[in-house]
């Protein structure tokens, strides 16, 4: 043996030994990247369809699950929160022949992910195409005028043939709502006059309303003014006739107190006759065009004349 070669086999054990180290290290790496691997976490509100050899095994719902490396298998992640689905235009024909596009919103709720995941191929094409079906079957049964005053009937009608064709898919259909109907542009045209129509029929009565308004307020404010007038009128008669009637009281007091001083003075006769004779006197400087003498004028002068004489007589005596 060389001496060259002695080191060389002495080194080879420890070469080998040091391989296979590397080797088991490489080993125990790999094991535990897989075992690590396979810890999954299922997120809030979602689920994921396993299947070991090839075969449905469970739907995990949230928190963390093992899988058996290389035996299961996570076939489908589901999401059970509600979706939307805004599916294009639909051609569709109403009853009496008109063509319209109507486009729908679809919102549903994954319940099942076991019969969503092998229920049907493709859920969401599945259920865009019997929208699309059910849709024409519903609008072919209405008349134009019907489908565009009916989104709530049309609406309910659809989701609920919609939700019962999809429970065997796993999917509740919550609600349909028809996004946009979109009639020929002819009737849209002869909608548009109509509504013009109706705004400006509208407006005339609210113009005419105004106007009746705005007359029973000028009438009712000139049957006010006419009755403050009328008030003011009556007030004003009412105080001239108590005037009135406050200087005839006046007079009468007047004349009774005359009357009663006259009685407490006890006249004479001659004094009396004498009262006559300025009234007559004051009746003939009147206006009046025709005076009656009394036929005892000549008496009552002669009265006069006595009485006269004796205011005289007792105006020297004294």
């Amino acid at each position: 043996m060389n001496a060259l070669n002695l080191p060389l086999l002495m080194e080879a054990p420890y070469l080998a030994s040091a391989g296979w180290a590397v080797v088991i290290i490489i080993l125990i790496i790999v094991l535990q990247a897989a075992l690590v691997s396979n810890f999954k976490i299922v997120p809030q509100a979602h689920s994921y369809v396993v299947e070991r050899l090839g075969v449905f095994h469970s739907a995990w719902g949230t928190g963390l699950h093992l899988k058996l490396p290389f035996i299961d298998r996570i076939a489908k992640k589901v999401s059970l929160k509600e979706q939307v689905i805004d599916f294009p235009p639909q051609p569709v024909i109403t009853k009496d022949n008109v063509t319209m596009q109507i486009d729908t919103v679809v919102y549903f709720q994954i319940t099942d992910p076991k019969l969503y995941a092998y229920g049907v191929e493709n859920p969401i094409s599945a259920i865009e195409n019997l929208t699309a079906t059910t849709l024409r079957n519903i609008i072919g049964e209405m008349e134009l005028d019907h489908t565009l005053t009916s989104r709530d009937v049309i609406n309910s009608k659809i989701r609920v043939i919609l939700d019962e064709a999809t429970d065997a898919w796993g999917i509740k259909v919550n609600r349909v709502e028809l996004k946009n109907i979109i009639p020929p542009r002819e009737i849209q045209d002869s909608m548009e006059k109509q509504m013009k129509a109706e705004r400006e029929r509208r407006a005339k009565i609210l113009d005419a309303e105004g106007e009746k308004r705005s007359a029973i307020l000028i009438a009712e404010g000139e049957k006010e003014s006419a009755v403050l007038r009328a008030e003011a009128v009556k007030e004003t008669k009412i105080r001239e006739a108590q005037g009135e009637a406050e200087a005839i009281l006046s007079v009468q007091r007047a004349m009774a107190d005359a009357i009663k001083l006259m009685n407490e003075a006890n006249p004479t006769e001659r004094v009396i006759a004498l009262k006559s004779l300025e009234a007559f006197q004051a009746a003939a400087d009147g206006r009046a065009t025709k005076i009656i003498v009394p036929s005892n004028i000549q008496g009552l002068a002669g009265m006069a004349a006595s009485v006269k004489e004796l205011f005289t007589a007792d105006a020297a005596d004294k």
